[in-house]
C-alpha cells in the first residue's frame, strides 16, 4: 500500500471523531454526509435549502477533482468536519478538501495480478467511524484507515477473492462495528453479510444469505446447489435503530440463467433481509423473486419510514426493485402490504396476497432465447432512490427495456463465471429509454416523470429546497422540481454520471457534489 500526506491537512483540520452518535443524528448535521444514503433510513435526502427552486438554474462550478483511474466511477462521497472523502477505483481513497478539492492524502492499495469481477472494478464508498476510514477492496479485504493521515490501521480478508469473491459495497458504520457485504454472485460464490470490530478488525458475526445444511431455507435448494448459490449483497442497506435491525438486499442466485439444478425458492437471494444488528440472527425475509432465472437482483437502497398507511400507523420499507414491482413493506414483520409496476414488465400477472409473483407462461430462459421486460439490468438497479418527507414522494431512476434471455450449460469452476448461459443485453433495434419517476409510495401510484433519451445508471437525491439531482449517460447533471418533474436546470460535465450524489456545506454555502467521467464535481450558487 502506499500512501500521500500533506501536512497542511494536519495543521488545518481538528477532524472531530464521527461518533456512533453523530451517525444516528445525522439530520442535525445538514452540512455533513456521514453515511452512504445520508442517514440510516436511506432516504438519500438533504435537509439543506439555500439552494431552491428559483435560484437553482445559477448553480455554477465550484471545483473539480480529478481521479487517476480508467475505471468507472459509482462512488458516493462522504464530508465530515470540513473534509470529504471518496474512493478512486479500484479501491482506492482520497481525503480533500471539501472547500477547494485541494488533496490531503491518498491511499493507494496494491492488487493482486488478476481480479475477476462482473461489472468492473468498482467502489462505491466509504464508512466512517470515529477517526478512521473504512474501505472494502476488489480484492475482498475490509481495510481501515487513520483519517488524518491515510495509514493502514489494520487488513483483514473478508474472502478469497480467487474464487470471485470482491467487496464493492460502501461499508455501513453501526455502533462499533462496520458492516460488509460481498459481491461475486456470477462466480458461484456462497454469499454473506459480516460484521466486524471498528477497533480490531476482527469479524463479530457472518450472516449467511445461502443457508447450508440444517439451517432454515436450505430445504430450498435441491442437492449441493446452496455451496455455489450466489446470493451476494453488493449495495449498502439500511439501519433500523428503534428496532436493531440492519435491512440489507440478496442478489440473485447462481447459476444466473440456468435453474435445473437449484430447484427451488432457493432463499434467501432476491431477498430484503432483516438482521439483528448485534447477532445477525435473522428476523425476518421477504423474497421478491422465488427462483430467480433472470438475475433480478434484490440489491437496491431499502428506504425505511415510518408513516400512515391505509389507516395505520406503520413501520415501512419502500422498495422498488429491479423486477420492475413496487413494494412497501411492514418493517416490524417483513410483510408484504403493496405490489405495483412501476415500469413495463411481461413475467408476471400480478402478485398473490403474500406477494408472491403469479408467474405468466413462456417467460423462462430458452436455448433459443425468450424476450421479456424488463431486461437482464432490470427496471431500476443499483443506484438509490429518494425519499423526500416534505413531499412524502419516493422517487427512482427506471428503464424501459427488454432482453432476449438465454438457457445454456452450467459448469462451475473456482474463479470462474458460473451464469447458465449469456443474454442478448442489449437489443440494438431497441435501446430502450430511461426516466426519473415519482410515486406516491402509499399506494405505488406515478405521479409524474423527466424522460431521459437513454438509461441511467446514476442515483437520485432530493432536498428540503423541494428539489430533485440526477444524471445521465450523456452526462448531464440535472434538477428538477420535486414535486412536478419540471426540468429547472442542467449542466454537461463531459463524462458518464454512473454515481450518487450529495449535497453539503463549505464555507456556510450549500454545496451539491457529484462524480462524473472520473471526476468530482462540485457546485455551489454564485
Amino acid at each position: 500500500m502506499k500512501r500521500l500526506a500533506c501536512a497542511v491537512f494536519l495543521a488545518g483540520h481538528l477532524l472531530a471523531q464521527v461518533t456512533y452518535d453523530r451517525l444516528l443524528n445525522a439530520e442535525k448535521e445538514p452540512g455533513s454526509w456521514l453515511t452512504y444514503s445520508g442517514r440510516y433510513e436511506g432516504w438519500r435526502y438533504s435537509p439543506l435549502a439555500q439552494v431552491t427552486r428559483e435560484n437553482v438554474k445559477n448553480l455554477k462550478v465550484k471545483w473539480v477533482h480529478q481521479m487517476p483511474t480508467t475505471h468507472l466511477v459509482e462512488t458516493t462521497p462522504l464530508v465530515a468536519d470540513g473534509v470529504m472523502y471518496v474512493t478512486e477505483p479500484p479501491s482506492n481513497v482520497a481525503a480533500l478538501d471539501a472547500a477547494t478539492g485541494k488533496l490531503f492524502w491518498r491511499y493507494r492499495r496494491q492488487y493482486p495480478p488478476k481480479i475477476n469481477v462482473c461489472c468492473g472494478q468498482v467502489n462505491r464508498g466509504v464508512a466512517l467511524l470515529g477517526d478512521r476510514v473504512f474501505v472494502g477492496t476488489v480484492d475482498a479485504h475490509l481495510v481501515s484507515l487513520d483519517a488524518k493521515t491515510g495509514d493502514v490501521l489494520w487488513d483483514v480478508e473478508v474472502a478469497n477473492y480467487q474464487h470471485g469473491y470482491s467487496v464493492t459495497v460502501a461499508p455501513l458504520a453501526v455502533k462499533d462495528m462496520i458492516i460488509v457485504g460481498i459481491a461475486g454472485g456470477e462466480y458461484g460464490i456462497r454469499g454473506f453479510l459480516d460484521a466486524y470490530d471498528a477497533k480490531t478488525g476482527k469479524r463479530r458475526w457472518r450472516f449467511w444469505t445461502i443457508p447450508g445444511p440444517g439451517e432454515k431455507g436450505n430445504e430450498t435448494w435441491s442437492g449441493d446447489s446452496w455451496k455455489t448459490g450466489g446470493g451476494s449483497t453488493w449495495v449498502t442497506g439500511s439501519y433500523d435503530v428503534a428496532q436493531n435491525l440492519i435491512i440489507w438486499g440478496v442478489g440473485n442466485p447462481s447459476p444466473d440463467w440456468n435453474g435445473d439444478k437449484r430447484l427451488g425458492d432457493n432463499l434467501y437471494s432476491d431477498s430484503a433481509i432483516a438482521v439483528d444488528a448485534d447477532t445477525g440472527q435473522l428476523k425476518w425475509h421477504f423474497q421478491f423473486v422465488p427462483h430467480d432465472l433472470h438475475d433480478w437482483d434484490a440489491v437496491q437502497v431499502p428506504i425505511l419510514v415510518d408513516d400512515e398507511f391505509q389507516g395505520t400507523r406503520r413501520k415501512l420499507v419502500y422498495w422498488a426493485h429491479r423486477n420492475a414491482f413496487y413494494y412497501a413493506l411492514d418493517r416490524t414483520s417483513g410483510k408484504f402490504l403493496l405490489g405495483k409496476p412501476f415500469a413495463t414488465q411481461t413475467w408476471a400477472k400480478g402478485l398473490d396476497p403474500n406477494g408472491r409473483p403469479i408467474r405468466l407462461p413462456n417467460i423462462d430462459p430458452s436455448p433459443e432465447g425468450t424476450y421479456v421486460w424488463p431486461g437482464v439490468q432490470g427496471a431500476t438497479n443499483w443506484y438509490s432512490p429518494s425519499y423526500n418527507p416534505l413531499t412524502r414522494n419516493f422517487y427512482v431512476s427506471a428503464w424501459e427495456n427488454r432482453s432476449v434471455y438465454r438457457k445454456g450449460d452450467q459448469e462451475y469452476t473456482p474463479g470462474n463465471r458460473f451464469i447458465g448461459s449469456v443474454p442478448l443485453i442489449e437489443l440494438p433495434d431497441e435501446p430502450g429509454h430511461g426516466a426519473i419517476r415519482a410515486l406516491n409510495p402509499r399506494t405505488g401510484e406515478r405521479l409524474w416523470e423527466y424522460k431521459l433519451h437513454t438509461k441511467p445508471w446514476a442515483g437520485v437525491l432530493t432536498t428540503a429546497g423541494k428539489l430533485l439531482f440526477g444524471g445521465s449517460d450523456e452526462g448531464y447533471y440535472f434538477a428538477l422540481d420535486a414535486e412536478t418533474g419540471k426540468e429547472l436546470w442542467r449542466l454537461h460535465t463531459g463524462g458518464v454520471i454512473r454515481s450518487n450524489g450529495i449535497s453539503y456545506t463549505a464555507n456556510g454555502k450549500q454545496i451539491m457534489a457529484v462524480a462524473a467521467g472520473s471526476a468530482i464535481f462540485t457546485f455551489e450558487l454564485p
